[in-house]
């Protein structure tokens, strides 16, 4: 009977902290927005009075992601309500009810769509677009300059964990993680010669029976990958900086020393060389997605925090500095 009452005490113990670490400061609704290749299922996330002074739109990394990240992005909401601004976000094509295929994007279409839910908010009388801010991450380092440069309504970019270039980065990421996967010679050099050998293929064009018939991975791209980083994989982000440079609008660079996925050293280099005192830039004692360490190295304690109290998923600091860039645009 003890154990029972003890089981039952923590389990109503979880439940409240879960309760309350769940509980955010935002309203939030479902929307849709009608994008290139069909509509778009998404939320809009507003400070608790329903009243906002600007506009986030959030740009996803890469792979499958749902308009909320399974509520990982809640974080990230209350920040930007906190600083009186809403937040639009949706689900990638194909993805949580959205038309579409993500995986037959290129960095261009990524780009199109983010303009055609920008040109969807202006139309909506509920949706505070007078002030537009940019937030994206990882591979969006390739979206938001593209949307940067062609528009005249963003007033501020948020870029957390950009790439420059796809192959230089792709190079990155597998070194580190050799590395930190503690690979011996013959591994490493087994890895990076099957790495070699994909790029070979990709930059001459070749089938997917191909790449099959000769790779030597053990996980293999599926062909819808394989087409997706074919279209993409000359990605570089440098040229679209440059032009979004000449345009005088705060960028905020938000970068974690721990990030083995880019080479957070590159980016900020390059962002420095590019823009002037338009740019800040905070580091943080995180990984890729500016997440604690032990977040992503340990599957349980991330899985863990994420379901009990995602706020403490993040890097101390992370979204205090978010929302003290956005309280400074005007």
């Amino acid at each position: 009977m003890a154990t029972l009452i003890g089981i039952v005490t923590v389990t109503v113990i979880l439940a409240c902290i879960t309760l309350a670490g769940n509980n955010y400061r935002f309203d939030q609704r479902s929307i849709t927005v009608p994008g290139p290749e069909g509509d778009l299922a998404g939320v809009l996330t507003l400070p608790p009075d329903g009243t906002a002074r600007g506009l986030v739109v959030m740009v996803h990394g890469d792979g499958p992601v749902e308009a909320t990240q399974q509520g990982l992005y809640s974080p990230w909401f209350e920040g930007a309500a906190d600083a009186g601004f809403a937040t639009l976000s949706w689900s990638k094509p194909g993805i949580g009810g959205s038309g579409g295929d993500w995986l037959t994007q290129s960095m261009e279409d990524r780009a199109t769509e983010v303009s055609a839910a920008i040109d969807w908010a202006h139309t909506q009388s509920d949706i505070p677009t007078s002030t537009i801010v940019l937030w994206g991450a990882s591979q969006a380092g390739w979206v938001l300059p593209k949307v940067t440069r062609e528009r005249n309504d963003i007033d501020g970019v948020v870029a957390v964990s950009p790439a420059i270039n796809w192959l230089r980065q792709g190079r990155y990421n597998l070194l580190a993680e050799l590395e930190h996967n503690g690979a011996n010679t013959e591994e490493r050099e087994a890895a990076i010669e099957e790495s070699d050998h994909t790029r070979r293929l990709l930059e001459r064009g070749a089938s997917y029976e191909e790449y099959i018939a000769s790779t030597g991975s053990a996980t293999p791209m599926t062909e819808a990958r394989w087409a997706f980083v074919h279209r993409n994989v000359m990605s570089d982000a440098t040229a679209d900086l440059i032009a979004s440079a000449a345009k005088p609008i705060p960028v905020h660079l938000m970068l974690g020393t721990h990030d083995r996925n880019v080479d957070v050293a590159e980016t900020e280099a390059t962002y420095q060389s590019i823009f002037d005192s338009s740019l800040t830039i905070t580091r943080f004692d995180a990984a890729h997605s500016l997440a604690r360490p032990v977040m992503e190295d340990n599957d349980v304690v991330g899985i863990f925090t994420g379901t009990v109290w995602p706020r403490t998923l993040l890097a101390p600091g992370v979204i205090d500095d978010y929302t003290a860039f956005l309280a400074r645009i005007p």
